[in-house]
């Protein structure tokens, strides 16, 4: 009989995310530890430790070989951004160097949400050749050839609004998917305060397509972009989605000269439980 606790996604304890990432045997026990220690932001001594330990098992990329390690690897970069711990930027900032370029996505939103200005240079270095060369799609699947949405969010996250990063942003405001247009408007809208860079996202919560909407609200939520209140109420999509954006436009919306104020935010929250 199989116990609870030897079961990958079973719910454990921090000792036992703790003993599963500091073993190295069973990849798919470290990689449900290191999204385990992220999720519940451990404080322990020995998280930060072991996870930038499992952040270092990662190998070149290959079809045939380190797909588990660098599962891990992912796993572990997500939860060193969650923790908050600028000990894990030196790190984090090798594996944006990654040939696996879904370590580099991981890496690169955890380095955002770390504010690591250091992250800035290599940024901008990989997304400079713009939506012809950065957000080109690749040959071999439906992903770009660098992971363009993570790295403008995580610009606009850093918040370095200097004209050398906004000229980077700008071409992929007119990127053919929406979702990395999307990207860097709020990005854009995050360092400039700027108006303008709002009207885009406003008018993607009118895409046919659902998976662009939802994400048009997300990122208007993260900017705290209060004049979207009422567009955001009339979205069509998940009223759980709409109040995940709408505690955004509270949370983060002192940073603008906002038209509404946080009473109407939560009157508008409340109508939708």
């Amino acid at each position: 009989m199989v116990a609870a606790g030897d079961i990958p996604g079973a719910p454990i304890s921090e000792e036992e995310a703790l003993a599963r990432l500091r073993q190295t045997q069973d990849q798919s026990l470290q990689y449900y530890a290191a999204w385990w220690l992220g999720r519940m932001r451990s404080r322990h001594p020995e998280a930060v430790p072991l996870l930038l330990a499992a952040l270092g098992q990662r190998q070149p990329r290959d079809p045939g070989a380190g797909v588990e390690h660098n599962a891990v690897a992912r796993n572990a970069a997500r939860a060193l951004g969650k923790l908050g711990e600028d000990a894990a930027i030196p790190q984090l900032l090798a594996a944006l160097e990654d040939n696996d370029d879904g370590l580099r996505e991981a890496a690169a939103r955890a380095l955002g949400e770390l504010r690591a200005v250091a992250a800035v240079p290599p940024l901008c270095r990989r997304l400079a050749s713009g939506p012809g060369g950065a957000g080109a799609p690749r040959s071999d699947s439906p992903r770009l050839q660098e992971p363009c949405e993570a790295m403008l969010e995580a610009l606009g996250e850093i918040g370095v609004h200097q004209p050398e990063v906004t000229a980077v942003i700008e071409p992929f405001t007119l990127h053919d998917r929406p979702l990395i247009r999307s990207a860097a408007c709020r990005a854009l809208l995050q360092l400039s305060g700027e108006g303008r860079w709002a009207e885009p996202l406003l008018q993607l919560l009118q895409d046919p397509q659902l998976q662009v909407r939802r994400a048009a609200l997300m990122d208007l939520g993260a900017v705290g972009w209060r004049p979207a209140l009422a567009p955001i109420c009339a979205t069509l999509a998940e009223n759980s989605l709409k109040l995940i954006a709408l505690r955004g436009l509270v949370e983060n919306g002192e940073r603008h000269a906002a038209s509404v104020d946080v009473e109407s935010v939560l009157a508008a929250m409340d109508a939708l439980l």
